[in-house]
């Protein structure tokens, strides 16, 4: 007897239905799973009829089929075992077939029978809403994570045996509803107001926040570097439903959700190690899997020690820093990833840290030729895709003694959030939505330069020698500027600023 299931499994970030096919009949007992399975596929007969029998169902001993359409593209989830499982008992007759119409299928079965959780039912089920499924059958744990999706029934399934039942109409089961919100704890987070001094440094984050500017801050050990990178998020603007939808579905995919997690609605903060491979940075694996820059999708990637990382590892950074998406290609797929991400970086000036240093006491010892080999894994190309460096100096006591709180990181998000919408209005017609975005014709046509505006930055293309790239980016973090004191053209006030901070550090780092 011939029966159809639906299952589905992730390709990228997107759901990709499963077309389940099983045939059971005459012939010699065999199992056979076609259509490009993976092990974990493979392995699933194994799973499916152990947790059948401990069901307390017996099937006949038949030669059973099971192709997993379209049969070109690899299958990698365990959480086809659920389809594969009730397209049997259909064939076997155990189930109507008519049952298995409409309903999407997604949990792994543990030899017992009972459902566990996979990876991306977010992006699972928001395809089968686009294909007009009338109804997900998950486990418990994803539940929560599925009825993210409105439009779709959703079911949590504890066991075989359980869905079962349902589909013969023995003990229905209740679709799920949404819990309602959990109050938010009021736990410590960072913010600003705990950062003493650092003004500049300040500043410039906050102008990097309100047009999503790449940032790289070099300054002395100690000097707070990374306690600022990691404040950064708490001046960023909230997610919006759109945004938190994708994060989400990155992060199911990762198997990155908590256990029981729905909605992520905080902007990411990914801060790798200096180790991190190539594969680990951009995504990989014979099916490419999120990395890094997409796993900071719309939110912040923080590399601390930053020459620190293999050369290789900072270049393949060079297409999301531009293109904001990257393409993995490997034999058996070709996928696009997500990757808008803020890139803040960090690093000494050398390699004790203490180049410059005059005010602290300690004198750098290193040679030129130490510091040219501690630099020269940062590209000129790279360095160029970061619109804004700035020098953190040593804190003097004076400020790390006082007790005058800083400004908090609320009254920097509103300014930010101000410009945001300014940015938000100009660009909703190009699907743009901020600064950072914009190309070389909407620089154009959208930052008008005043005539002294004009004068001051041919001279300083012309001394500093900038490229074209560099060019586009001091006027984009000058529209910036102007959007957070609200005004309409870029002046020379605005363009002095963008050019102070894009050569704030003094290094050579080509």
């Amino acid at each position: 007897m011939f029966a159809k299931s639906y299952g589905a499994t992730t390709l990228g970030v997107d759901g990709l239905i499963i077309d389940v096919e099983v045939d059971a009949g005459f012939g010699f007992p065999a199992f056979d799973i076609v259509g490009l399975p993976d092990t974990a596929v493979r392995e699933s007969k194994e799973r499916v009829r152990t947790a059948i029998k401990n069901s307390g169902i017996k099937l006949k001993q038949e030669k059973v089929t099971i192709n997993l359409a379209p049969a070109d593209i690899r299958k990698d989830s365990s959480g086809l075992d659920l389809p594969i499982a009730v397209g049997l008992l259909a064939a076997h007759a155990v189930l109507p077939v008519e049952t298995l119409a409409g309903n999407l299928f997604a949990a792994e079965l543990s030899l017992e029978g009972e459902c566990r959780p996979v990876q991306g039912v977010l992006s699972m089920v928001v395809e089968a809403k686009r294909r007009g499924f009338a109804a997900a059958y998950v486990a418990k744990a994803n539940v929560n994570e599925a009825l993210l999706v409105q439009g779709i029934a959703v079911y949590g399934v504890g066991t075989l045996a359980e869905l079962v039942a349902h589909l013969r109409g023995e003990q229905p089961l209740t679709a799920a509803v949404p819990a309602p919100p959990a109050e938010e704890s009021a736990g410590w987070t960072d913010d600003f107001a705990d950062v003493q001094g650092q003004y500049a440094a300040k500043r410039a984050l906050e102008i990097a926040a309100a047009g999503g500017h790449n940032v790289l801050m070099v300054g002395v050990p100690g000097s707070g570097k990374t306690m600022l990178a990691r404040r950064m998020s708490s001046i960023l603007p909230a997610l919006t439903p759109e945004e938190a939808l994708e994060v989400t579905k990155i992060y199911s995919i990762a198997g990155l959700l908590p256990r029981g997690g729905g909605l992520v609605t905080e902007r990411p903060f990914r801060a790798p190690h200096h180790t991190t491979s190539m594969t680990a940075m951009i995504g990989g694996g014979s099916i490419p899997r999120p990395g890094e820059v997409t796993l900071a999708h719309d939110g912040v990637l923080f590399l601390d020690e930053l020459p620190e990382f293999q050369k290789a590892t900072l270049e393949v950074l060079r297409q999301p820093l531009e293109d904001r998406e990257i393409l993995v290609s490997r034999v058996h797929a070709s996928l696009k990833f997500p990757s808008s991400f803020m890139l803040i970086a960090a690093m000494n000036p050398c390699p004790c840290g203490y180049q410059g240093d005059e005010s602290g006491g300690r004198v750098c010892e290193c040679t030129p030729g130490e510091i040219k080999r501690y630099t020269r894994k940062i590209s000129g190309p790279l360095l160029d895709r970061i619109d804004i460096h700035i020098r953190v100096p040593r804190v003097a006591y004076k400020e790390l003694s006082s007790h005058k709180k800083a400004e908090p990181s609320a009254a920097i998000r509103a300014r930010v959030e101000a410009a945001r919408r300014i940015q938000g209005e100009r660009l909703k017609e190009y699907g743009l939505f901020c600064n950072a975005q914009m190309n070389h014709a909407l620089l154009q046509r959208l930052c008008p330069l005043e005539p002294q505006a004009q004068q001051l930055l041919a001279a300083a293309f012309e001394k500093m020698h900038l490229s074209a790239r560099s060019y586009d980016r001091i006027i984009k973090v000058a529209r910036t500027v102007a959007d957070l004191t609200g005004h309409e053209r870029i002046g020379p006030a605005e363009i002095g600023e963008a050019i102070q901070l894009r050569n704030d550090v003094g290094l050579q780092l080509e």
